[in-house]
């Protein structure tokens, strides 16, 4: 499971990478820029989730410990 996180998370930030390269910041939210920037959002959202589910199995494994 820590090795599917890991990759996800490294799709992510090349979609974030990749993403940033489209931005017009003279027009953020219209036409190529606006579709960059939702995937920007969604890619971070991803991130984060992915570092919840790391963390709830890890408080899993510690709590089987006990």
């Amino acid at each position: 499971m820590k090795i599917f996180t890991l990759i996800l998370s490294v799709l992510a930030i090349v979609l974030i990478i990749f993403n940033a390269t489209k931005l017009n910041f003279d027009a953020l939210f219209e036409g190529e820029s606006y579709t960059a920037t939702l995937t920007i959002i969604a890619a971070l959202c991803a991130i984060i989730l992915l570092q919840i589910l790391r963390i709830s199995k890890q408080i899993e494994k510690l709590d089987k410990k006990r």
